[in-house]
């Protein structure tokens, strides 16, 4: 696509601003077929977007918010972002480490002392944003000696939410939303009515194949993955984490750091940091995350070695006896964006 002078300068002035769309009428991508042939292939039902740096090179919607009434999805439209909110709740965390109100190694009782179990002087602030500190329940015995294991839990960000709440004297969907507001992500939630207009509806398969409404809020711990977001929220999230404007570099790292290993549903093995995941030494190349709560798969990845941002939102779940296929439109696309390159 050739632009003249007084284009570039117009682009090169929004950059600083904001994300760039690129409209679909000039969008001359190669990588447009090859996202659009997967995407049908895998009769997607959601919205994808590419970006280099603040350009995007695509960005479209694909099917139903509504499957029932035939209501096409918008680019705007927002979803239930699963795991990926761990990284939020993750960045709140270590935000208050940054100011001092916190250190990663205090343990839980120094928080919440009303939790009467003798593991509560063990379990640190890491173990709880690592996966590594063995609570099932909170009634009952730890499954593990803390830092000895990799368990996947919901209830260690549950409880890291009720921490920050300690600490801010607030509650997290308050701390959560003054966030959202002061980073202008306006389209990123807490997931209580009155804050989002285009939630979208979820749908999962049944036994017989049949594509069902899921029902209710999808997830207990809001914290460990129940905000509603957008691909272009997403996009600005990814933009203000990995440029160092949400927490410090130093502590960016602490992020990608490799604290366990997971052998995944999806990926078989992965390492965990704070909130973000990636293979073993790829966190140059390929780190985010997926999410999944009842009819919303999605993925959020950057790219830090060529500065693409590739963001994925659905709201079809289907083949739930196996995670590979139920993301494989995800990962289909992020094979295409690791090895090709596709956007220079």
């Amino acid at each position: 696509m050739k632009l003249n002078i007084f284009g570039l300068a117009i682009i090169l002035l929004t950059i600083s601003c904001k994300a760039v769309k690129t409209p679909e009428s000039e969008n001359i991508s190669p990588i447009s077929s090859k996202i659009d042939s997967i995407a049908e292939v895998n009769n997607f039902n959601g919205v994808i977007l590419l970006a280099k740096d603040s350009v995007i090179h695509y960005e479209k919607a694909f099917g139903y918010s509504d499957l029932e009434n035939k209501i096409k999805l918008n680019i705007t439209d927002q979803f239930y972002i699963g795991s990926i909110s761990k990284q939020i709740t993750a960045v709140l965390v270590l935000r208050e480490y940054e100011n001092g109100t916190l250190h990663l190694t205090d343990k839980l009782n120094k928080y919440l002392p009303e939790i009467n179990q003798p593991w509560a002087d063990e379990i640190t602030i890491h173990h709880l944003l690592t996966h590594t500190h063995g609570i099932v329940d909170l009634n009952k015995a730890l499954e593990f000696e803390p830092g000895t294991q990799f368990q996947y839990s919901q209830i260690g960000f549950g409880l890291l939410a009720q921490i920050l709440e300690k600490i801010k004297e607030k509650s997290f969907e308050e701390i959560a939303t003054v966030f959202f507001k002061a980073y202008n992500l306006i389209n990123t939630c807490y997931p209580v009515k009155k804050n989002y207009s285009n939630l979208v509806k979820g749908y999962e398969e049944n036994e017989t194949g049949k594509l069902l409404i899921a029902e209710g809020n999808p997830v207990k711990y809001i914290a460990a993955g129940g905000f509603i977001s957008n691909v272009e929220d997403l996009l600005k999230w990814n933009k203000l984490l990995h440029s160092g404007k949400l927490v410090k570099t130093s502590t960016l790292d602490l992020m990608k750091t490799p604290y366990a290993t997971r052998i995944h549903p999806i990926f078989d093995k992965i390492e965990y940091g704070y909130g973000l995941l990636f293979k073993t030494g790829e966190q140059s190349v390929q780190i985010g995350a997926f999410g999944y709560v009842p009819g919303f798969p999605s993925a959020n990845y950057f790219y830090p070695q060529t500065e693409i941002h590739l963001i994925i939102l659905e709201n079809t779940g289907v083949n739930l006896d196996d995670f590979k296929v139920t993301f494989k439109t995800h990962t289909d696309l992020m094979d295409l964006v690791k090895n090709e390159r596709p956007v220079e």
